[in-house]
C-alpha cells in the first residue's frame, strides 16, 4: 500500500474508532483488514500527531496547581480544593477533603500518628464512614493529650472514631502536652505508660497533622496545652512562625529550640520527620506563612489545602 493509501485508512480507521466509538474488531471487519493491522494504524497515529489527547479539567479541580505544588516544594502529593476565604469555610472544605483522601488511600497495614488538636481533622474523621475491611493496627496520639476536660474529650472523641472507623487499636497520650518545667517534662517520659507510647513512633507510617500559626487555634487554646504570655515572647523572639504537633519552626522551617520545646511530652521534631507519609490539612490566609515555612522544612510531604493558599504559596 502507498504512503497516500497508507495516510487514508489510518485517518479513516483513527476517526471511526476515536469519534464515533466502533470496536476495532468491528472496524476490522467492516475495512475488511486484520484486526492488528487496526490496532498498530492507531498507535502509528497517537506517534505521529494525527490523534492528540486533550484533557479538559471539571470546574473544581486544580491538577495543574498541584502539580506545580508538588513540583516546588518536593511533595509526594498537594490536594487542592475549591474554597473562599472565609476561614470556617476553607476549614469545612478541608476536612471533606482529607475525609476523601483517607477513604481513598488508607488500603491496609498502616500504623496511623494523629495530631488530636486539629479542628480539621476532627471534622474530617467525624465525616469517615467504617471501612469493610481493617486498615490499619493502631492509631496514635503523636502528643500528650490531657488538658481542659471540657475540650479534651474531643481529643478522645477523635482518637477513638478513626480507630474504629479503621479497625485499629487506639493507643492514647497518658500525659499533658505541656509540663511545667524542662525537668518534670523528663520525668514523665521516664513514666512507663509514656515509654509505651513513645516507642510506637517508629512505627508509625502515616500522620495526620495541622499546621499551626504561633499564635494557638481555637480547640488548642481552650485545651489548655499552650504556652505562656513568656513562651510566646521566646518562640517569636527565636523566629518562630508555625508549628506541626507543637514542634516550632522558623520562617526557613528550621526547628525551634526553645524552653517552650524541652517542656513538651510527645513525638519530637526528628521522629515527626522521619515517618515515611506525613499529611497536613490546612490551609486559609492566616496560616500562609507557617504553610510555606512546614513545606520548607520537610515537616509534611502530602498538602491538603485551598486554592488560594496554593496560589500564595507559589508566588513565595
Amino acid at each position: 500500500m502507498n504512503d497516500d493509501a497508507q495516510l487514508r485508512l489510518m485517518a479513516r480507521i483513527a476517526r471511526m474508532y476515536h469519534e464515533r466509538g466502533i470496536k476495532q474488531s468491528e472496524i476490522a471487519a467492516e475495512l475488511h483488514v486484520s484486526q492488528p493491522r487496526v490496532s498498530r494504524l492507531l498507535k502509528r497515529a497517537a506517534d505521529e500527531g494525527i490523534v492528540r489527547t486533550v484533557v479538559t479539567l471539571p470546574a473544581g479541580t486544580f491538577t495543574t496547581l498541584e502539580e506545580e505544588i508538588e513540583a516546588r516544594y518536593g511533595l509526594d502529593e498537594c490536594v487542592v480544593v475549591d474554597a473562599g476565604e472565609d476561614e470556617t469555610t476553607v476549614e469545612n472544605a478541608l476536612a471533606a477533603a482529607a475525609a476523601t483522601y483517607l477513604e481513598t488511600t488508607l488500603t491496609g497495614g498502616d500504623v496511623i500518628g494523629l495530631s488530636s488538636w486539629s479542628a480539621t481533622w476532627l471534622a474530617a474523621i467525624e465525616r469517615l464512614q467504617p471501612f469493610r475491611t481493617q486498615v490499619a493496627s493502631a492509631v496514635v496520639q503523636l502528643f500528650g493529650g490531657i488538658g481542659n476536660p471540657t475540650v479534651q474529650v474531643k481529643a478522645t472523641r477523635m482518637i477513638d472514631l478513626l480507630a474504629r472507623a479503621t479497625g485499629a487499636a487506639p493507643e492514647f497520650f497518658p500525659s499533658p502536652a505541656v509540663l511545667g518545667t524542662p525537668a518534670a517534662a523528663a520525668e514523665l517520659r521516664n513514666d512507663p505508660s509514656v515509654i509505651h507510647i513513645l516507642e510506637l513512633l517508629p512505627r508509625v507510617t502515616i500522620a495526620l497533622v495541622g499546621i499551626g500559626s504561633l499564635e494557638p487555634s481555637a480547640l488548642l487554646r481552650q485545651s489548655g496545652n499552650i504556652f505562656s504570655d513568656a513562651d510566646h515572647e521566646e518562640l517569636r523572639a527565636a523566629g518562630a512562625v508555625g508549628d506541626v504537633c507543637l514542634r516550632y519552626f522558623d520562617a526557613d522551617g528550621a526547628h525551634v529550640d526553645s524552653d517552650f520545646d524541652r517542656r513538651l511530652v510527645g513525638a519530637d521534631a526528628d521522629q515527626l520527620r522521619a515517618i515515611p507519609r506525613r499529611v497536613a490539612a490546612a490551609g486559609g490566609k492566616r496560616k500562609h506563612s507557617a504553610i510555606h515555612a512546614a513545606l520548607r522544612g520537610g515537616w509534611v510531604n502530602v498538602l491538603i489545602t485551598d486554592a488560594a493558599t496554593a496560589r500564595a504559596l507559589l508566588e513565595e
